[in-house]
Order: structure tokens, then sequence, then C-alpha cells
């Protein structure tokens, strides 16, 4: 795929890119996240939002492996001896009643290689998919995102996942800041409160697009096949 893809239904106004110097990334979908008993539902929160978005995510990736895009998953999580956990990262969550590294249903929370480490079945990685291991909120941080996107020349970003405020926008301004252009998926990324979720989305696109773009996964979808429309 050589020619350039507009999408016209984004905000603040149309996005463009070439699919094939695109990279999907779809953010931190993992048990901990997004399954009962892991550590987002373990700190008090309604995981109904972050469960709700695995379906379309399935439809958005299904489209990029279709039109022969990278596809990068993100995994937040720290080595077992918890030596790249920052002390106040960790004592913060210990004080929210969920400890980095402590027991849970599906393993040490947090903890690489644990089941709630794990991508959500539904969305398990193919293979030769980029698989990016951050301790941190940001995709760039003490990782080879950078690398791996310059190896495949990639210019613009798709991002989905979770939460919006946190990894995914986090992600984002990194990205920014490093002159990508970036699409953030409304409806493919969620937070535990709505209201934070939305916040975030209007920032994205605020001031002309002061870190990005923003469109629904079907915009996107339908542009990869040739059919956006104004």
């Amino acid at each position: 795929m050589n020619q350039s893809m507009e999408l016209s239904r984004a905000l603040p106004y149309a996005y463009a890119c070439r699919p094939e110097r695109t990279a999907l990334i779809i953010i931190d979908m993992q048990n901990d996240f997004c399954a009962p008993g892991g550590f987002g539902e373990r700190l008090g929160n309604d995981i109904t939002p972050t469960r709700s978005i695995i379906p379309v995510i399935s439809d958005v990736l299904a489209a990029a492996r279709t039109a022969g895009m990278m596809v990068i998953h993100t995994r937040e999580g720290h080595l077992a001896d918890l030596s790249d956990c920052p002390p106040s990262k960790l004592a913060r969550s210990k004080k929210q009643g969920a400890g980095i590294g402590d027991p849970g249903p599906m393993g040490r929370i947090l903890v690489r290689g644990e089941k709630g480490h794990d991508i959500v079945p539904e969305l398990t990685p193919a293979a030769g998919e980029t698989i990016i291991d951050k301790p941190g909120k940001g995709a760039f941080y003490q990782t080879n995102l950078q690398e791996k996107l310059e190896e495949k020349k990639i210019e613009s970003l798709i991002l989905c996942g979770v939460t919006t405020h946190v990894c995914v926008h986090t992600t984002l301004r990194e990205a920014n800041d490093r002159g990508y252009e970036c699409l953030v998926l409304e409806d493919a990324t969620a937070a535990f409160d709505p209201a934070d979720h939305q916040a975030a989305i209007r920032m994205v696109w605020q001031q002309g697009g002061i870190f990005g773009w923003t469109a629904v996964s079907s915009v996107f979808i339908e542009g990869l096949r040739g059919k956006d429309r104004p």
C-alpha cells in the first residue's frame, strides 16, 4: 500500500497518513487492567469501560493486519525484583490497596511473566508483531520503541488502549515531542472514569491539534478500505 490515506471525519480537521509508514499501537490491554481481579479492579475501579473496547480494538486490529500495517502491543509491568519500579510508584500503589508485586488472583500484580501482565486473549499478538514491555506510563521510556519505529520508517501512529488519560496520553505526548503524527481512536480507548476519558480526548485535538487528531474507529477502518467520505 503506497497511497496516502485521508480521514476527513477526524478532529480538529482531516488526518492524513501513509499506511506503509504508519503503526497501530495497542496500549496496555492487559488482564491487570481489563479482567476481573486485576490491578485496576483491585484499586476499586469499574472495569466495564476497559473491557467494552476489546471488540472495537479487535476490529481495528483485524483491519490493520489486513492492510499490512505495523502492529505494536505494549504492556506495563516490572521485573520480578521490582528493581525497575521507582520507590514512589511502589509506595503509591500500596497506599491504594493493591501494591505492585503483591500476590493477586492472576499472580503478582504488574509483574512481567504473570497472568495479570498478559494481554487479554481476544487481542493476542500475532507472530511477528512487536511487543514493548515498559516499566512506566509512556511507551518510549526505557524501551526500544523508538528504534523499532525507525527501522520501519514510521511517521504516523494510531493509538488505542488503556487508560486514555494515563498510558495512552503519556505515549501520545512522548510521540508528539518526537515528531510523530498521532491519531487517537476515541471509541477504542477508555478510562475507568468516563469523565477522565472525555477530558483526555478533548485535550488531543484542542488548539488546532496540539497533540494530534481523534476519530472513531469506523472512520479509520473505512479509511484503510478507501471508503472514508466527508
